[in-house]
């Protein structure tokens, strides 16, 4: 491997298990890499301290293993294994749910790498060129920790791996089994169906990440008037019908997703009269929305921000999004707001959404503070990794 060695005093974050070694850490590099390879990281005094994906930017290298046992040919099945003990320690391989997010990056010590499972079918999205040009590897290890139960292993990187020349960006499938030719499936969370499309659908093709922040709306719901904003595909408002919501309204402003939520409230066989699908934006629908019409609103935006430079606009714009429904929503009615922005941390959000309240002049009480579950783990040692954050209010 090649030799990456640290200045004096930067191998701390690397004691701490860290996994980036950032590019101004960097005092040698003994050889010439090509972004994507694997490298060993050293201390100035020679002490080896990990290996991981050397890469062009301000993270240098990506941590992979504290030891020298990233070459070994086991290491990708070794490492699925071990995400997957944890989600089946979870309790997240049932009849009752058979989908869950099977790699989460650095929480699962694989930074760059994303694989979701849908009974059978791994989605996977490479963030870095090193995972990228080990896909087939991670493909080859997928199907030895399923066996005969994998049904696909599809490859939706072109969205998110780094532009490299010479990397051929095309999603498709790494391996599909000889009696499975859909491009769709329905799975099945908390007992509640939902259609996944990874070929055409936003992300791997589901929000995994909103599961038991669902169950809590469902539990909420009963006799409400709900209002779920950027619906996609519908989570959140399958659990509120099943949960016995008078009437549920989901707003996005896809078409796709729109259809996709129509059929999804017809598979689990809820009456058409007790949801309306609305194809606009969600922000012009809720301005115009008369006050107390909904009492319990879900506002789950797309990012506002996906790099600091875009922090400052991204927390006006969640204080905008936020005093708007607590302006609207009912008395007596709850809000639940979220942010899956990686950059805005929760103390950030929280200061946003109570500027929001104070902005509207309403007694907002917080009852809960939300996040992601377990199968999007974060590594102790790299508390970045905590991106979704949500806060359930009760507005009088």
């Amino acid at each position: 491997m090649i030799k990456v060695v640290l200045r004096k005093g930067r191998e701390e974050s690397l004691y701490r298990f860290h996994p980036w070694v950032f590019s101004g850490a960097v005092a040698q590099v003994h050889g010439t890499p090509e972004e994507g390879d694997v490298v060993a990281v050293h201390a100035a005094d020679g002490r080896f301290l990990a290996c991981g994906h050397w890469q062009i930017g301000s993270i240098a290298v990506r941590i992979l293993s504290f030891d020298s046992d990233v070459l070994s040919p086991d290491f990708w099945e070794t490492m699925i294994s071990r995400a997957l003990a944890v989600r089946l320690a979870c309790g997240l391989s049932s009849e009752e749910t058979n989908c869950y997010r099977l790699v989460h990056g650095e929480g699962d010590n694989l930074p760059g790498l994303i694989i979701d499972y849908y009974d059978g079918v791994c989605v996977m999205q490479a963030h870095s060129v090193g995972m990228f040009r080990a896909k087939k590897q991670i493909s080859e290890a997928l199907r030895k920790v399923y066996g005969d139960s994998l049904k696909a292993v599809y490859d939706k990187s072109s969205g998110t791996a780094p532009f490299k020349a010479g990397l051929e960006l095309v999603d498709g499938y790494m391996y599909r089994r000889d009696d499975f030719v859909e491009n769709e499936l329905a799975v099945v969370e908390n007992g509640h169906k939902f259609l996944v499309n990874w070929t055409e659908g936003q992300k791997t093709g589901f929000f995994l990440d909103q599961r038991d922040n669902r169950a809590l709306v469902g539990k909420l719901s009963r006799g409400r008037n709900v209002l779920n904003l950027f619906c996609y595909t519908g989570g959140f408002s399958i659990y509120a019908l099943a949960g016995g919501a008078a009437h549920v309204d989901s707003v996005d402003s896809s078409k796709k997703a729109m259809a996709m939520v129509d059929r999804n409230v017809g598979l689990n066989g809820f009456a058409p009269e007790t949801h309306t699908g609305l194809c606009c934006d969600a922000i012009d629908y809720l301005r115009q929305v008369p006050e107390g019409k909904y009492d319990l609103m879900i506002v789950d935006p797309p990012a506002f921000a996906k790099h600091r430079g875009a922090l400052r606009n991204a927390l006006r714009a969640y204080q905008r999004l936020n005093a708007a429904a607590i302006a609207k929503v009912a008395p007596g009615g709850f809000v639940f707001t979220f942010s899956c922005s990686q950059v805005v941390d929760k103390e950030a959000f929280a200061l946003a959404v109570f500027s929001a309240a104070a902005q509207c002049g309403r007694s907002v009480r917080i009852l809960d503070r939300m996040n992601q579950p377990a199968d999007h783990s974060v590594n102790i040692y790299h508390p970045e990794g905590e991106y979704l954050k949500g806060l359930l209010l009760y507005v009088e």
